[in-house]
């Protein structure tokens, strides 16, 4: 089975996250993604209007791969840069992004969530959240951006500093998710959603894109150029 698995229906590209038991973001995983995105962008109009982006049932993404993490410093810096580059430009698309979140969300799962334009989540027993702290890590600077632009200015600290995890109502108000429905209604919602978003007359979309995303794009990229140079040692990094 493909890693990342790929089908255009109705003017929606429909993205599936599919790799084991925790739905990690690996390498392969993060290229397939980005790959995914440049496909549904290059099909352009009439082809592709929107992409909708799944996981499995129960499990949406358990966060970067810890083989990886767990592999040294380089191997690690190199991932969760990819990661940030990949969530960077979901954010900028000028093709709108939807997230169906099947379950639990967590670190880098969560982070993906923020990079969406909207997320639609499934109610049940699922965690959801940034647990770097608890871990003893660090979040890196452009996903403190994402998480300080998206989240709820009355949850940004506690998400963030205090690794708070969440379940799908809270998380829907902490802004991770923006509404929450049965498991059963999660594929129809979250297609409904897409075609909503794929409605919009696409240059208006990117023009407002550019519009209102354009200075935390910014900082964004700042942010993962500078974690780039320190992941490889580029000199002044």
């Amino acid at each position: 089975m493909e890693l990342v698995q790929y089908d255009v229906r109705d003017r929606i590209a429909h993205v599936i996250i599919a790799n084991g038991k925790a739905n990690a973001l690996s390498p392969e995983v993060i290229g397939a993604l980005g790959d995914a995105l440049s496909r549904a962008e290059d099909a352009g109009e009439p082809q592709v209007g929107a992409l909708l982006i799944s996981g499995a049932p129960g499990m949406f993404s358990g966060g970067f791969d810890l083989q990886v993490m767990r592999s040294g410093p380089d191997a690690a810096g190199k991932l969760v840069t990819d990661g940030g580059e990949l969530f960077a430009r979901m954010y900028a698309s000028a093709l709108p992004v939807v997230v169906a979140c099947t379950g639990h969300a967590i670190a880098a799962g969560a982070l993906l969530l923020l990079a969406a334009d909207a997320r639609v989540g499934a109610r049940g027993e699922f965690r959801i959240g940034l647990i770097e702290t608890q871990l003893g890590m660090v979040l890196p600077r452009w996903a403190v951006e994402l998480a300080q632009e998206r989240l709820s200015k009355r949850h940004v600290q506690d998400a963030t500093v205090g690794a708070r995890i969440y379940d799908p109502d809270g998380a829907a108000d902490a802004g991770f998710l923006d509404s929450v429905v049965p498991p059963d209604a999660l594929a129809v919602a979250a297609t409904a959603e897409a075609q909503r978003w794929a409605g919009l007359p696409r240059d208006a979309y990117r023009g407002q894109v550019r519009m209102c995303r354009g200075d935390r794009l910014g900082r964004l990229s700042e942010a993962i150029a500078a974690d780039r140079g320190r992941a490889f040692g580029t000199p002044g990094a």
